[in-house]
C-alpha cells in the first residue's frame, strides 16, 4: 500500500518528527511505501521506500503559507494515489492523526486573551483541528496519552471507537550495551569537565517548553559543595542565546553547556547521573522512556503525559503541580545525595523492558495498516 505522511517540517531531532521517522520505517519494514509531504526537510535522504516531497507554502504569514502546503498537499496525494493519509499535524482530509501536540481550543481558552482567538491564526488553527475531531469526521486517532482525551472530547465530543490509545514505543536498539565507564569518561573529557563531576542531562527541543531555565536555576541553589561539582547538558533544537544569558546571570557560565541536537543520545544518558526535565507541558516525552532504557533515573515535572510511567516504574521523582522552583530545588539535591539510586535504575530498566514487550516501535504501523485494509475493505 502507498501510505501518505503529512508532517510540516521535518528535522531529525523533534518529537513528533523521530516518531514519524520511526513509523515510517516500520510501515517500509511491512511492505508499503511512505510518502512524506512536509514544507521543509532538514535532513540526509530518507532509507528506501520513504520519499519525501517538499512543498514550500506560499504566503506572507506562517498560517498562509500552511493552508497553501495543505492545498498542494492534497492535490499530490490525489495525484499519487495514496491508499491512507496520516497527519503527524492537524489538517483537513485525514484517515489517521498522530496526536503528538495537546488541544489546540483547550490552551487558546487557557493562555491567550480573548482578542487572540478573532485572529487568522487561531481561525486557521482551530478549523484545521476541527477537521480532526469533529464528531462526523472520520480520522481515527493514535494517542500518546489518555489525559487529553478528555480535552478533545470536551470541546468536539470526539467518539470514544475513534481514539486508540499507544503504548509508548521503545525499539530494541535502545537497550545496545555501551560500556558506562567509557561513556562517562569521553562525554566528560568532549565538554571539558572534570572526570568526577555530577552531569545532570536536559534533552529537548524548545528550550522554555522543556524548562531549562528551571534546571538552570535548579543548579544554582544547591548547596556549595554539591553546586560546585555539578554540570547540567542541555541537548536540543533551538535558540540558546537567553538560557546562557541565564546560566551568566546565576554565575554558572563553566558549569551549564547547551548544544544543538545530535543523535548519540543514549551515550549521553549512559554518562550522565540524572535526567532533568521539568517541563512546562509535554503530551508525551519519549526522553523519559529512553532515559529508563539507558538506566538513568529521572526528575520530572507531572504535567509531562509519561511521567505516570516514571512514578509507575520507581524509576526517578515528580515533581508535583502547579510547579513549585522551591520544590523542584529541593528535590533535586535529594535525588543527587540519595542512596536509592541503584533501585532507581534497575526498577527504570525493568519496566522500559517490559513496555518493549507492548511496543517495540512497530505498534502504530500494524494499526494503521489494519486501518487502511478496514477502509479498503480488505481486513
Amino acid at each position: 500500500m502507498k501510505f501518505a505522511f503529512i508532517i510540516f517540517k521535518y528535522f531529525p531531532y523533534g518529537g513528533a518528527q523521530r516518531d514519524m521517522m520511526r513509523i515510517a520505517k516500520a510501515c517500509v519494514a511491512r511492505g508499503h511505501e511512505v510518502h512524506v509531504f512536509t514544507q521543509s526537510w532538514h535532513a540526509p535522504a530518507p532509507e528506501a521506500g520513504i520519499k519525501p516531497h517538499i512543498l514550500p507554502g506560499l504566503g506572507w504569514f506562517n498560517h498562509y503559507r500552511y493552508r497553501d502546503f495543505i492545498r498542494q498537499t492534497h492535490a499530490a496525494i490525489f495525484a499519487l494515489g495514496a491508499d491512507y493519509v496520516v497527519g503527524f499535524n492537524r489538517v483537513p482530509g485525514l484517515d489517521a492523526y498522530f496526536a503528538a501536540d495537546p488541544c489546540f481550543i483547550e490552551r487558546a481558552q487557557a493562555r491567550q486573551n480573548p482578542f487572540y482567538r478573532l485572529s487568522g491564526r487561531y481561525r486557521f488553527f482551530a478549523d484545521c483541528e476541527r477537521a480532526v475531531f469533529a464528531p462526523d469526521a472520520g480520522c481515527e486517532i493514535l494517542l500518546l496519552s489518555p489525559r487529553e482525551k478528555d480535552f478533545f472530547q470536551h470541546w468536539y465530543a470526539t467518539p470514544d471507537v475513534r481514539f486508540h490509545l499507544i503504548p509508548p514505543p521503545m525499539p530494541a536498539d535502545r537497550f545496545v550495551a555501551l560500556d558506562v565507564d567509557e561513556a562517562r569518561a569521553s562525554v566528560r573529557s568532549e565538554f571539558g569537565f572534570v572526570p568526577d563531576d555530577i552531569l545532570l542531562l536536559l534533552v529537548g527541543s524548545g528550550f522554555r517548553t522543556k524548562g531549562l531555565d528551571r534546571a538552570i536555576l535548579g543548579l544554582a541553589a544547591l548547596p556549595p559543595e554539591i553546586r560546585n561539582k555539578t554540570r547540567l547538558l542541555a541537548v536540543g533544537q533551538d535558540n540558546p542565546k537567553a538560557f546562557v544569558k541565564l546560566a551568566q546571570k546565576a554565575g554558572l557560565a563553566d558549569r551549564v553547556r547547551i548544544c544543538a541536537g545530535r543523535d548519540d543520545i543514549p551515550r549521553l544518558m549512559h554518562a550522565a547521573d540524572l535526567l532533568v526535565h521539568p517541563a512546562r507541558s509535554e503530551l508525551a516525552g519519549h526522553v523519559l522512556i529512553e532515559a529508563m532504557a539507558a538506566g538513568l533515573p529521572v526528575l520530572v515535572s507531572d504535567v509531562c503525559g509519561y511521567a505516570c510511567h516514571i512514578a509507575q516504574a520507581g524509576a526517578g521523582e515528580l515533581v508535583p503541580s502547579p510547579f513549585d522552583q522551591i520544590q523542584y530545588d529541593r528535590q533535586l539535591e535529594h535525588m543527587l545525595t540519595s542512596d536509592t539510586r541503584k533501585d532507581w535504575q534497575a526498577y527504570g530498566k525493568n519496566y522500559a523492558r517490559a513496555l518493549m514487550a507492548a511496543n517495540d516501535g512497530s505498534a502504530e504501523a500494524v494499526m494503521l495498516e489494519t486501518f487502511a485494509r478496514q477502509k479498503r475493505g480488505t481486513a
